[in-house]
């Protein structure tokens, strides 16, 4: 037993010595780095013990600078010949000593010993803040940069000339990354991770969706911000390192009918065009090869709240806060007009555009028709369009703002717009010059005093005026009598007084619809009009559709009307929509076109203006870009009556039950002679003669 205890003692007098010779080596290790690293003469070792004693330690060197020259005062006034000279090398500290040299080297100034202690001890907080030991520490490596993304949001209302009222939201998230290298990116900060991740896996370049329920009418709403057909459209280039584009489109389509709860897994082959000329890239990068681009449209795709919600929680702060707590379904989807888009795009960081981000732009449109509403007066607010009120900006926000469109009422003869705000903006928006009144909701003295904004508009006058044309505007219609075949119009407007300008026309027609391309036909002003390209791409049953494309130039103050014939297919029993008597409908066509600016038709002489300015009629706003879609096509096809097996089946069973049931009976049945009845005396006697015990009869 005894043994056994000396044993565990010698055993803890080995740990214990083995602990402190560890510890001493660490201390030794830990002194000799940082002596390197200061280049003093003092070996002791410099022990930080945290930010906490930064303020102690401060305190204790302002203490012995004072005791310092509270001392060299006294020896001024004592011995005269023994002050301290000017000479910063004459002073001499006693209490550093260097033991491998004979003389004691020159002592620095205080001031200078406090810096560099100072120093000392910022960098070895830094170190240790970082968590990084001092023997890995690379004085070429830069700092890493703080986050670059940004986001910006806008509400902009504008009353339109027919009593509606246009509001158009806009939010854009900058997200400053390079996932195309092939870095993955792990961290999301403004931008949403699942919209990330997958255009960063199906090396996505520009991504464009909207969903629209109901029509835009142009020629009574003027121009949107941004354009879209009726139902959905998606439309998507591609990185050149993509091999296989037909299957990263299928895979994207069907991840993206998962995000948005909407039915873009039916995109296929069948209703998928690869155009040549339009839609080119809107961000940067100009790239001219359509092999990467993918273009298709479901014109019969109907927008609810299941797709407004998901699209909400794509924002930084969802709808909890900014200008997103607006957008109330019941409200959004009760109007005349519903769009919702993603636009995602490479553009430049700033104005020099050495480096690129990535550009995410939600867009929400909408048209309120306050008359059928039942509000009865011609007024408007922001509780009574949206049942709700602003009461703060997003928090993540770097721009929150609200534009009003003031531009019909220089004066205020028009409307009365409350809360009144000093703050006007002048754009040039699709040509024209507008005038907004603008709503800062990043200062907190728009709120007021009530902590909510709530702006109101009065109309005083009982019109607004008449309504600009728009320059271009596009209608199509079918033509044609009888279930065989039918003709395709598309009318085109240029309402431009003296200008002609080329527009882009875009067909893309089902193959269930075999188009003849030899009756096409082009004409303006009751003249034939050659397009100067044509890219005509036919159809195959069941595999693609036909893609039509031509560039045509329009006369001014003229229409000009593209028709084309076609012959209706049948197709099989199983391919028809529950509804077929329905009929099927056709997406829109696709109008681009770079328009005259209004502004640039200013031909007023009179103004004052420089000489030089006015000879050649070209300025900064002389066009723009524009998109016009028309309206969808609804067909009907051949249709087979599909009662008739309903009908087929109804009168099979009533022939079987009725003829081969007699017949089975009339072979299958045995026949037996029964005997009539005996009548009611003769049964009365036969139960007399019973009782009696007599014969019966």
């Amino acid at each position: 037993m005894a043994a056994h205890r000396c044993n565990i003692v010698v055993l803890a007098f080995v740990l214990c010595g083995l602990t402190y010779v560890f510890v001493t080596a660490d201390i030794q290790d830990t002194n000799n780095v940082k002596d390197d690293e200061s280049g003093a003469v003092d070996s002791a070792p410099k022990t930080n013990i945290g930010a906490s004693l930064q303020s102690t330690k401060t305190e204790d060197q302002t203490q012995a600078t004072e005791e310092e020259r509270q001392w060299e005062a006294t020896k001024a006034e004592t011995n005269p010949a023994d002050a301290p000279s000017d000479n910063k090398a004459d002073h001499v500290h006693d209490t550093i000593q260097n033991p491998d040299s004979t003389p004691t080297p020159p002592a620095k100034d205080q001031t200078q010993e406090a810096a560099e202690e100072e120093r000392q001890w910022e960098a070895t907080e830094v170190k240790e803040a970082d968590h990084v030991p001092v023997t890995m520490q690379t004085p070429d490596v830069p700092p890493p940069t703080p986050a670059k993304d940004q986001f910006q949001e806008e509400l902009v209302i504008r009353p339109l000339h027919s009593g509606d009222i246009y509001a158009s939201f806009q939010f854009r998230t900058l997200w400053d990354t390079d996932f195309l290298r092939g870095s993955k990116v792990s961290h999301y900060r403004l931008f949403p991770k699942s919209l990330g991740q997958v255009i960063s896996k199906f090396s996505v370049r520009e991504l464009h969706i909207s969903f629209t329920q109901g029509y835009w009418r142009t020629m009574q709403w003027g121009q949107p911000f941004l354009p879209s057909p009726p139902g959905a459209e998606l439309w998507v280039w591609f990185q050149d390192t993509v091999t296989d584009v037909d299957g990263a489109w299928k895979e994207l389509t069907n991840v993206l009918s998962g995000i948005f709860c909407a039915s873009l897994n039916f995109i296929d082959s069948t209703n998928t065009v690869q155009p040549s000329a339009s839609f080119k890239p809107l961000g940067l990068g100009n790239v001219t090869d359509q092999r990467f681009l993918r273009y298709a449209v479901l014109p019969r795709e109907i927008v609810c709240t299941e797709n407004l919600t998901p699209w909400k929680k794509l924002l930084p702060c969802g709808s909890k806060a900014g200008l997103a707590v607006l957008m109330k379904s019941e409200k959004l989807f009760h109007s005349s007009f519903h769009s919702q888009a993603l636009h995602f795009r490479p553009v430049c960081q700033d104005w020099k555009c050495k480096s690129t981000v990535w550009e995410l732009r939600q867009t929400l449109n909408v048209v309120f028709d306050l008359h059928t509403s039942g509000q009865g007066k011609r007024e408007w607010s922001l509780f009574k369009m949206f049942s709700r009120t602003l009461t703060e900006a997003c928090p993540l926000a770097s721009s929150s703002k609200v534009y009003v469109d003031v531009t019909d009422n220089p004066q205020g003869e028009l409307f009365e717009l409350s809360p009144t705000t000093p703050l006007l903006s002048q754009a040039v928006v699709l040509g024209d010059r507008r005038t907004y009144s603008v709503y800062d909701l990043t200062n907190q003295a728009t709120f007021g005093q009530t902590r909510s904004l709530n702006m109101l508009l009065r109309w005083r006058a009982a019109e607004s005026g008449d309504m600009l044309r728009p320059l271009l505007h596009g209608e199509r219609y079918v033509a044609g009598y009888g279930l065989q075949t039918g003709e395709i119009h598309t009318l085109m407007y240029n309402n431009h007084p003296y200008r002609a300008f080329p527009v882009l026309l875009l067909e893309t027609v089902p193959w269930y619809l075999r188009l003849y391309i030899h009756t096409l036909t082009v004409t303006s002003k009751g003249r034939d009009n050659k397009p100067s390209y044509i890219h005509y791409q036919p159809s195959k049953d069941r595999l693609r559709p036909h893609l039509l494309e031509m560039l045509v130039q329009m006369p001014p103050n003229s229409v000009t009307e593209v028709t084309v014939q076609f012959e209706r297919a049948l197709l099989k029993w199983t391919e028809y929509t529950p509804d077929p008597n329905h009929g099927f409908y056709v997406g829109s066509s696709v109008i681009s076109a770079l328009v005259p600016s209004v502004v640039a038709m200013d031909t007023n002489s009179t103004r004052e203006c420089p000489l030089f300015s006015s000879f050649f009629p070209c300025k900064e706003e002389s066009s723009y870009f524009m998109r016009v879609y028309t309206e969808p096509l609804l067909v009907n096809l051949p249709t087979p009556d599909f009662s008739m097996p309903y009908n087929v089946i109804c009168l099979t069973c009533t022939v079987v039950a009725v003829g081969y049931g007699s017949l089975y009976n009339l072979l299958t049945r045995n026949f037996q002679v029964e005997e009539p009845s005996p009548g009611l005396a003769k049964r009365l006697a036969n139960i007399i003669r019973r009782l009696r015990g007599v014969p019966l009869l």
